[in-house]
């Protein structure tokens, strides 16, 4: 993987992993319940740009039991299930209290610090190995493709100063914006001889580098397409996850030394899960979050999960997800 901030997450605190396949379940009047399909993101994902941390990547999705009622008709194959279940692939509640995907970045939640040297501060790490070269003609410097278990990686990165000029590497002093581009693409095999095939991509620009600024900007897209398909319960199968990911205009006051929440911006969170069963119905889930920052440690949460929408919130120190 490339060494920069999206390498630095591993080792930080994220937000608690949750799950939803009762988003208003009566167990918890004030808090959201995700499927597994949920509490990850499409595998590779972690080597784009995005609000997703690294530990949310955690591999391909693979679905829970498929012999219930709707997959072969009445009762399944050899007459499993019964009334009220609902095998579907999707799991149970699961994990509750939390963001899908494993939450947000460390970088988004005030976690690192501001300080002296390469890489200071929230996504402020672009120390690229010497085999990237830089193009003049197009202002960029292209790394070599990187390869992890049938997936490959493209990066590219575009350094400016103040003034809008393109630099060949970064610099601590001079650099005032980064614009990251990466693509991940190719097919993972597991053991039990699935498969998923992956497309991501991810486009971020980070300002308010340079020496002597006060605030850093943060703009970026990313999304990603996992396709697997395998046997599950003796049921062949089909399991689509599609995630996005958008970061507007979110603000970071810089404090030398201190970590710092953000103090405004909006980051979008997309994921659908599909899947359909050979021979069966199709069955999709959806869920959309928008997180805003207002400076304080309090972050609102907008979920709307499979059409119903809930308000919540996440006061730090704490973690957990509350709803109303």
């Amino acid at each position: 993987m490339f060494a920069k901030h999206r390498v630095l997450i591993s080792s930080a605190v994220v937000l608690t992993l949750a799950g939803c396949a009762d988003f208003l379940g009566s167990r918890s009047a004030n808090t959201l319940a995700l499927g597994t399909a949920f509490q990850s993101v499409p595998v590779g994902m972690s080597a784009n740009s995005s609000s997703f941390p690294s530990g949310g990547d955690t591999g391909p999705f693979f679905p829970g039991q498929m012999d219930g009622p709707g997959m072969h008709g009445p009762g399944g194959p050899g007459g499993m299930g019964g009334p009220g279940e609902h095998r579907d692939g999707f799991g149970g509640p699961g994990m509750r209290g939390g963001l899908m995907g494993g939450g947000l970045g460390p970088d988004f939640l005030g976690y690192r610090p501001f300080g002296r040297g390469l890489g200071r501060g929230p996504f402020g790490a672009f120390n690229l190995p010497d085999s990237c070269t830089f193009d003049a003609a197009s202002g960029r410097v292209s790394c070599p493709d990187k390869t992890d278990r049938g997936l490959t990686i493209k990066a590219s990165f575009a350094f400016k100063d103040a003034a809008g000029g393109a630099q060949a590497k970064f610099d601590t002093l001079t650099t005032n914006s980064v614009n990251d581009k990466v693509t991940v693409s190719g097919t993972r095999t597991r053991r039990d001889s699935s498969t998923s095939t992956v497309s991501h991509t991810s486009d971020r620009t980070v300002s308010g580098l340079a020496s002597g600024s006060t605030q850093r900007t943060i703009n970026g897209t990313a999304s990603g397409t996992e396709t697997t398909t395998g046997v599950r319960d003796g049921v062949g199968f089909t399991a689509v996850r599609v995630a996005s990911d958008t970061t507007i205009g979110l603000v970071i006051p810089i404090s030398d030394g201190h970590p710092t929440i953000p103090s405004a911006g909006v980051v979008i969170r997309n994921m659908s899960v599909t899947i359909t069963p050979e021979g069966g119905s199709a069955t999709s889930r959806s869920r959309r979050e928008q997180v805003t920052f207002d400076g304080t440690n309090i972050i609102n949460v907008v979920i709307t999960q499979d059409g119903t929408t809930k308000t919540c919130s996440i006061t730090l120190p704490a973690h957990r997800l509350v709803c109303e």
